[in-house]
């Protein structure tokens, strides 16, 4: 038997081909190198980062309303209302103000941007102080 003669009796496996896309690829999408790849790296979690410098975000812990909650200004009011009517949800629904959120009427609150100048009687809504006042002042009534 001569050398060329020999068999393989294992077949070499084939080398993994690496960063080629697809889930088995090291560095399919082109991450590595740069910190990381440094011995003795030491990266901050940036979980605790965030949550260091969450309270100093604008908005935080400010006015928030509930998700299904609706603003109305009161120039809107002013606008749509007649002397003399009374806001309700119902109403506010009737005049295509406010539409139902999820198959559910909204809760509404009334804000108090704008003049008021019509008598109006507010019942089963949220009021802002300062919108209370508008409205108390034109002659109306915040129930």
């Amino acid at each position: 038997m001569l050398v060329n003669e020999l068999k393989i009796k294992h077949t070499n496996k084939a080398a993994k081909r690496v960063g080629r896309g697809g889930k088995k690829g090291t560095y399919s999408g082109k991450g590595g190198k740069g910190q990381t790849a440094r011995s003795g790296r030491k990266l901050a979690p940036i979980i605790r980062e965030l949550i260091k410098r969450y309270p100093k975000l604008k908005g935080y812990r400010r006015f928030e309303m509930l998700e299904d909650t609706i603003a109305i200004n009161i120039k809107t009011l002013e606008k749509r209302a007649k002397e003399g009517d009374v806001i309700n949800t119902a109403y506010l629904m009737e005049k295509g103000m406010v539409r139902q959120i999820k198959g559910k009427n909204p809760l509404v609150k009334i804000l108090g941007t704008g003049k008021l100048e019509k008598k109006l009687t507010i019942e089963g809504c949220k009021v802002s102080a300062t919108a209370k006042a508008t409205v108390e002042k034109a002659g109306g009534v915040v129930k």
